[in-house]
């Protein structure tokens, strides 16, 4: 049984449109959560009367995750350096999290790491400097 090219794309077009849905209420949830997440943050930073330095970091976390949200929101893409800075964040939060009950080589595996995602980092911007694209335009230079 052969299907139409009218039938063909009349599917793509249902399953573009629920694709799109679902990726617009992941993406409200995922705002959603953040900004939750955020409110406990500063409700325990609150009650506590102390803020430090992993407090902080947890709210960059969460402003990262709200940029990268509206930056989804706005252009329809996602940079991808977004979840690297998330990532590096995310890492040093833990790095100092550890609270001298890390190791020395964790310690340096970890600090490795964020090297790498900032090199990583580096190695995109170059890229959309050397090599611009249209939709470079886009997002922030």
């Amino acid at each position: 049984m052969e299907i139409s090219p009218d039938a063909l794309n009349i599917v793509r077009a249902r399953f573009n449109r629920y694709l799109l849905f679902a990726e617009f209420l992941g993406l409200v949830a995922t705002a959603l959560a953040a900004v939750v997440a955020m409110g406990q943050e500063i409700r325990n930073m609150v009650l506590s009367g102390t803020v430090t330095l992993t407090d902080l970091l947890l709210m960059f976390l969460y402003l990262e995750v709200l940029a990268m949200v509206g930056q989804y929101f706005k252009s329809g893409q996602l940079p991808v350096r977004f979840p690297l800075y998330i990532a590096m964040v995310a890492l040093a939060r833990e790095l100092i999290l550890g609270n001298g009950t890390a190791t020395g080589s964790h310690m340096l595996e970890t600090a490795g790491a964020i090297l790498v995602l900032a090199l990583g980092v580096l190695v995109i911007r170059i890229g959309q400097v050397k090599f611009p694209t249209q939709d470079d335009g886009k997002f922030e230079k």
